[in-house]
């Protein structure tokens, strides 16, 4: 009677946690926070960060079955802080699919987050092909119809799975040597891939050809030294030129437009650049990794304000990593080293 009790106690519980909605916030702060501080006009706003699953919370907390899986997890232990959660750990980079996803690829948990804020879920998506796990998932972006490409550094190739995170095909296996930053000419179709080690972009047909090759390593236009990270918007091709300590703009030809930055000791100087986005009015966005700050551009290159310093408090990082935006302009940052993604919002002027 004890044993049928429990297991009837068991299926009730599982039930409940199948049928609870969830919500997802993200982690506002009391106050709200602003760039560049008044009486100076406001141009950034903080909305939140993303950390996990601890984003989420039941709509029905006080439902006996959310009560009775408490209880549960009391007993069991699933209650446990210290235990194993799905919560990011090193945040590389991200994208925000058309239905307003937010991707997260995170090379620690060797997988890719998928929050979901429509549905109310959080998915981890582990599978970069249907034998293989991803070992160091860095770079993402969507494809046209709605496929997600991620490129692996430690596999050398670039992994091609559904909207649903289910493994299509593989791209740039042995003409890869350690793809990291990755972007899509929705348009073209073109897949732009930063080879690091070989200090070149690689660009693939949507069919996974490969159909050219920009640039070796050098210090002049067009050459590189460690890229890392790219961005495509508004037919440019933003690449970080990260040992250069510079950022370069191309058309999707490869030819130089303009570069962006300089090495320096002083604020909008960049040391160690790492992501790299733009925005719908054409402010370009650059992670400065070694001083932990978002510096923000506009469309020609002029340095405009800091967004950071070294913290894990609000408006600070560690060891940021990528940047992207989306639709609405909202701007998100791999605050990696703090295993959050921070959030703000441009407010144009319009």
């Amino acid at each position: 009677m004890r044993r049928l009790t429990l297991f009837l106690l068991l299926i009730l519980l599982i039930s409940g946690c199948a049928e609870t909605r969830q919500v997802m916030r993200f982690n506002e702060p009391e106050q709200e926070r602003v760039w560049p501080s008044p009486p100076e006009t406001p141009r950034y706003r903080y909305v939140g960060e993303l950390t996990g699953e601890e984003n989420f919370e039941a709509l029905e907390k006080g439902s006996a079955a959310n009560q009775l899986r408490d209880f549960f997890s009391a007993i069991v232990g699933l209650g446990d802080k210290t235990g194993y959660r799905n919560i990011l750990q090193r945040p590389q980079s991200g994208v925000v699919d058309g239905a307003g996803r937010i991707l997260v690829t995170d090379a620690s948990r060797l997988a890719i987050f998928v929050f979901d804020q429509a549905a109310g879920t959080l998915s981890v998506w582990d599978q970069a092909s249907k034998t293989t796990g991803f070992a160091s998932p860095v770079g993402i972006s969507i494809a046209a119809n709605g496929d997600i490409l991620v490129a692996d550094a430690e596999l050398g190739a670039v992994f091609r799975l559904s909207s649903q995170g289910e493994p299509l095909a593989i791209i740039g296996l042995g003409d890869l040597a350690r793809p990291t930053g990755l972007a899509i000419d929705t348009v073209s179709g073109k897949i732009y891939v930063a080879d690091t080690a070989e200090h070149n972009i690689k660009v693939f047909g949507d069919d996974g050809r490969l159909l050219d090759i920009f640039g070796r390593q050098g210090t002049g236009k067009t050459t590189f030294n460690a890229p890392t990270h790219l961005a495509f918007r508004n037919g440019r091709l933003y690449v970080t030129d990260t040992f250069n300590a510079r950022v370069q703009v191309l058309d999707p030809d490869g030819n130089f437009l303009r570069s962006l930055g300089e090495r320096g000791l002083y604020l909008g100087n960049l040391v160690r650049p790492k992501g790299v986005a733009a925005d719908s009015d054409g402010n370009i966005y650059v992670i400065e990794s070694f001083h932990d700050y978002l510096l923000v551009y506009d469309a020609d290159g002029q340095f405009l304000l800091p967004i950071g310093g070294t913290g894990s408090g609000v408006g600070q990082f560690y060891l940021p990593a990528g940047v992207w935006t989306d639709s609405h302009d909202r701007v998100y940052i791999a605050d990696m080293f703090n295993g959050r993604v921070v959030i703000l919002q441009y407010l144009t002027e319009k």
